[in-house]
């Protein structure tokens, strides 16, 4: 029988203060004045105007996020940039899985290594698993980091007030999991994965997908989009030898519980829109860009 677990209160989960999950609300605060007066073409200045900080101030922090400039990093997800990034993605899915998931072309990716819950565990909807999680700053607001004992098998994001929201939507995935609250052991998870300097093919992250056979071939193809790359909803059906089936892989994407990992982000629309995102298309457009500021930094 499940444990029942007390839901923590919003106060029992304020954001932790360092400067990388500061500089997500003033990153998160820009995208959206910028996405409602994109029009106007606004200027540094009036954006910093808006947040309430210098111009100098506002360029520090997106310097210190992203390692781009506000300019740059507004240019890395235009409409433009977008159907750019999108060339070729079908060829670059076939030549992910030819070199393998940790080949040459995953140089700065997470290096990931994962495996597939039975169907069987998969139709108990979690019975028989102990799923040990907790919240902690990243740099995209408040994340909830879900581990088991094969590997991690959720993270979510939560905007401030909504954590317990975030939790319910992932406990409701494998209702008859066994839930604790373990920062100690999520934590070690956080740290892998929302630093580059601990990306590494030697200790790769491991991960456990829980869906069924074709969620599960569609997650593992989203672990073939490199690093700062794209691709669209079709391309994967295609890959998959599903044409004909772009619609159901946009659900299996939008079902993704390992998002950032599993990069869900990555798959725009045919036109390089960026289409939905379970955790708020400002979340994607940040995702994306700090992916090409890290992506530029590592390569120069």
């Amino acid at each position: 029988m499940t444990v029942a677990f007390a839901k923590p209160q919003a106060a029992e989960m304020k954001p932790l203060c360092d400067t990388i999950g500061g500089d997500y609300a003033t990153v998160r605060a820009t995208l959206e004045f910028i996405t409602e007066h994109w029009r106007n073409q606004p200027s540094l200045g009036e954006i910093a105007d808006r947040i309430g900080l210098s111009p100098m101030h506002l360029q520090r922090v997106f310097r210190r996020w992203a390692g781009l400039t506000p300019k740059q990093f507004l240019q890395t997800i235009t409409l433009d940039h977008a159907r750019e990034m999108l060339k070729g993605s079908a060829s670059v899915l076939d030549t992910t899985y030819k070199v393998g998931l940790s080949g040459p072309a995953r140089l700065h990716d997470l290096f990931v290594v994962h495996e597939a819950m039975t169907p069987g565990a998969y139709r108990a909807k979690g019975r028989g698993l102990t799923i040990r999680w907790g919240f902690h700053s990243s740099p995209f607001g408040q994340a909830l980091v879900m581990v088991t004992e094969h590997g991690l098998a959720g993270l979510a994001f939560a905007d401030p007030g909504d954590e317990a929201a975030a939790l319910e939507d992932m406990c409701k995935r494998w209702p008859n999991a066994d839930y604790v609250e373990d920062r100690a052991a999520s934590e070690p998870y956080r740290a892998r994965i929302f630093d580059p300097a601990q990306w590494s093919s030697e200790t790769p992250l491991r991960v456990v997908l829980i869906g069924t056979d074709f969620e599960v071939r569609v997650w593992e193809t989203l672990l073939a989009i490199p690093f700062a790359g794209a691709t669209t909803y079709s391309d994967i059906a295609a890959h998959i030898g599903k044409s004909s089936a772009a619609r159901a892989v946009g659900s299996a994407v939008g079902r993704n519980p390992i998002s950032f990992v599993v990069p869900c982000h990555r798959v725009l629309g045919k036109n390089g829109t960026l289409c939905g995102y379970h955790w708020g298309l400002t979340r994607k457009q940040a995702i994306l860009g700090w992916e090409a500021g890290v992506n530029s930094t590592a390569t120069s």
